[in-house]
């Protein structure tokens, strides 16, 4: 029997004990491993195969990114705080390619069905026509369309769009849709074959190289389902919709157009609802915000907005725009650009496997642009506008070669106060902003030229009008004294081998001084004033008076030409010593705009200070709380007048608006005006003239210069009906000047 007290047993018992807590301990961890491993197992077979599927999908569907969204436009507003260009919020209609999936063209051919449906027009820029027999039209990409020496579209005789075969072909061959051989001379007919074959919408073998052959099944097979495909290769109405379709989507993916696909814009509820209830994945409705004209005046001073340019996009993605940002492309709206567009902000957008937005976080909140107020004065342009528009609706003004009555071909107004304001520019024929896209293609065709700014573009030699710049040169520089004279004998004879009449030839002037001869528009007496000032101080002081030059007004313009040496040059003439006699009445190369003739006017009446011409009053913050801008003129120069030199100019020009004549308009007018006429020739044909009226008031005090041009019109002074109407509204007591809203008007 063991002892229990020996101490060999008592060890043996010991560590028989520490044996099981061992054991136990051993058993226990493993216990907890196989527990630890098995719920390892459970989680991971969970995750991918009870709900791998879910979470594959979540993976590739829930696709964050984050994209640039542009600010709202800043409001434009005439000098009395009336809102002239605004915002209102629409609807329009992208694809999303990729998330269409295999069904692309079911997507595709239900939203068009949806589309004809609603009379939706989408867009569509494929350069042939909807229907058989197929031909280029006139709608075409620039990429597509042969350019001018200047880079300017080109159009042909008819005013239709000039297919550039060579870049039109290399278009093809990068998109897959022709070889390299093939590129060359294809017809409209080839071309949209080429096209459909690649888009699977027609059968062809072999098929044509793919850019995209990953797509070329999933296309083929889907046309085949939706029995888009002709076996006997015929295009149908619906397939050239849809390759056209097609067409704006594969620019994009070959990255030829980089600007987002609006696919539609302005949709309605109708439409919205209809593509909802057809769940179609890849098609996205959006909003944004468009522009509303709630005028139908100033369209050329307006101007209107657009997507980015190809070759402008470089500037503006190192301002931080978005691709499809929207920017000023003419007018005030490009001129003011930079405080109308506000600052761009960045938000995290998260879609599902349709392309819808599940989520979106902001990372910088877009800033609102500022609001532009112009100096125009909406009321009064539009009463510019209209007499105008009236004039050259009753006028035949004269007889052309075969006999018959010639209408006024075209008409510009532009009007400015004492310091370069513009009050009010006007281009006649106009267009309205509100439908010029709608009518882009028919207003560019106008053999009348709508969309061409005459204010401040149109160039045009301003016959006697230039006649007070001749007189205040010569006085100015000393070449003759207000009392000087000139006898006027008709013709005038110093050059021995031309004797150049003067306009009442075979009458004559007399003897006149240099009010006389404003007033008389005596040719003689300019003829010889002129040559004796010498063709370089006449070219000084037009320069000086801003004619020739850039005005410096924001929107754009011509520089025009002042006669010379230099301009004949330019116009591959030559240059005589006798070429000054024309360039001293105004005719010869001188070459002005509208605006510019307004504001020499109002530099030689104000004493001799040369402001720029300027559309900027103010701008203010977009809740209108504070102005953050406001124009500060100061004159560019000053030409030191003396003031009987200044006052024999306008006594001319006053003595002039009391002739019978002018009298018959200008006699009811609450102020007393001062005014030239001129009668330019525009060819070697004296009946073809330009007519050009300039005039201020009041004439004691001036507040406001003013030309006007009739293109093909008679003698200038037929325009002296428009000017009074144009005085008369400015001046009346009841006028728009005086009885306006101040409405977005801050309080000073």
């Amino acid at each position: 029997m063991n002892n229990p007290f020996d101490p060999m047993h008592i060890q043996e018992e010991k560590a028989e004990r520490e044996a099981r807590r061992l054991k136990l301990r051993t058993n226990l961890l493993i216990a907890v491993f196989c527990a630890v491993l098995a719920g390892f197992v459970a989680v991971l077979y969970q995750a991918q195969i009870v709900s791998g599927s879910d979470y594959r999908a979540n993976s590739s569907v829930r696709i964050s990114k984050s994209e640039v969204v542009d600010s709202v436009r800043g409001e434009i507003l005439d000098r009395y705080g009336r809102v002239l260009v605004t915002n209102e919020v629409s609807y329009y209609v992208a694809l999303d390619w990729t998330a269409m999936g295999s069904d692309r063209l079911d997507i595709l051919a239900r939203l068009l069905d949806i589309c004809r449906e609603e009379g939706v027009e989408w867009t569509d820029s494929l350069p042939i026509s909807q229907s058989a027999p197929w031909s280029y039209t006139a709608d075409i990409p620039l990429a597509s369309q042969a350019v001018d020496e200047e880079g300017n579209p080109a159009v042909n005789e008819k005013g239709e769009a000039v297919i550039n075969k060579t870049a039109l072909g290399s278009l093809a061959e990068k998109c897959g849709w022709v070889g390299k051989a093939e590129k060359s001379n294809l017809t409209a007919g080839e071309l949209l074959t080429a096209m459909c074959q690649t888009f699977g919408l027609i059968e062809k073998t072999p098929r044509p190289r793919l850019e995209h052959p990953e797509l070329a099944g999933m296309l083929s097979a889907a046309g085949q389902g939706l029995g888009l495909i002709d076996q006997g290769g015929g295009i149908s109405q619906e397939v050239r919709q849809l390759a056209g379709v097609l067409y704006e989507l594969y620019l994009r993916l070959n990255e030829v157009d980089n600007s987002q696909y609006v696919f539609a814009q302005g949709v309605d509820m109708t439409f919205i609802s209809k593509v909802k209830e057809n769940a179609l994945a890849g098609v996205r409705i959006e909003t944004t915000t468009a522009r509303r004209y709630q005028t139908g005046y100033a369209a050329h001073v307006l101007g209107y907005t657009g997507k980015i340019y190809r070759n402008t996009w470089e500037y503006y993605k190192e301002l931080g725009y978005s691709m499809d940002a929207t920017v000023g492309v003419e007018g005030v709206e490009l001129a003011f650009e930079e405080q109308l567009h506000g600052a761009s902000g960045t938000r995290l957008i998260e879609k599902d496997s349709a392309g819808n937005t599940i989520g979106q976080e902001w990372r910088k909140e877009p800033e609102p642009g500022e609001n532009v107020v112009l100096t125009l004065d909406i009321g009064f342009q539009a009463t510019v506008e209209d007499l105008l528009a009236q004039y050259s609706a009753r006028q035949e003004v004269k007889l052309g070669e075969d006999g018959e009555p010639e209408p006024v071909k075209g008409m510009a107004a532009a009007v400015v106060d004492m310091r370069g304001g513009v009050l009010a520019l006007a281009s006649y024929p106009t267009y309205d902003l509100a439908s010029f896209r709608e009518n882009f293609n028919e207003l560019s065709r106008d053999e009348s030229k709508p969309l061409n700014n005459r204010a401040t573009m149109g160039l045009y030699a301003p016959g006697s009008t230039f006649k007070p710049l001749t007189a205040i040169a010569a006085l100015d520089s000393g070449t003759i004294e207000p009392r000087d004279t000139v006898e006027c004998t008709a013709y005038y004879h110093f050059y021995p081998d031309v004797s150049p009449a003067c306009w009442i030839a075979p009458g004559r002037h007399g003897r006149e001084n240099v009010t006389q001869a404003i007033k008389d528009s005596c040719n003689i007496f300019f003829y010889d004033v002129g040559r004796r000032t010498t063709i370089e101080t006449l070219q000084e002081y037009a320069r000086k008076f801003g004619l020739g030059e850039y005005t410096g007004i924001e929107i754009s313009e011509y520089k025009g030409w002042v006669a010379g040496p230099e301009a004949n040059a330019h116009f591959n003439l030559p240059w005589y010593g006798g070429d000054i006699m024309n360039a001293a009445i105004g005719q010869g190369t001188n070459q002005f705009t509208p605006l510019q003739l307004a504001n020499y006017v109002a530099t030689l009446v104000n004493g001799g200070n040369h402001y720029a011409c300027h559309l900027l009053k103010e701008c203010k913050s977009s809740d209108y709380s504070q102005v953050t801008e406001t124009y500060e003129a100061a004159p560019l120069h000053t030409i030191d007048l003396q003031p009987e030199d200044l006052a024999a100019v306008k006594q001319g020009m006053y003595d002039l608006s009391k002739t019978y004549t002018m009298a018959r308009w200008f006699s009811s007018l609450p102020v007393e005006v001062g005014c030239k006429t001129g009668t330019a020739e525009t060819s070697a044909k004296a009946a073809s003239t330009d007519a050009i009226f300039v005039c201020f008031a009041p004439y004691d005090d001036p507040q406001i210069a003013l030309c006007i041009v009739a293109e093909g019109g008679d003698a200038g002074g037929s325009l002296a009906e428009i000017a009074a109407g144009i005085m008369a509204q400015y001046f009346s007591t009841d006028g728009s000047l005086n009885n306006v809203s101040r409405e977005n008007t801050l309080l000073h």
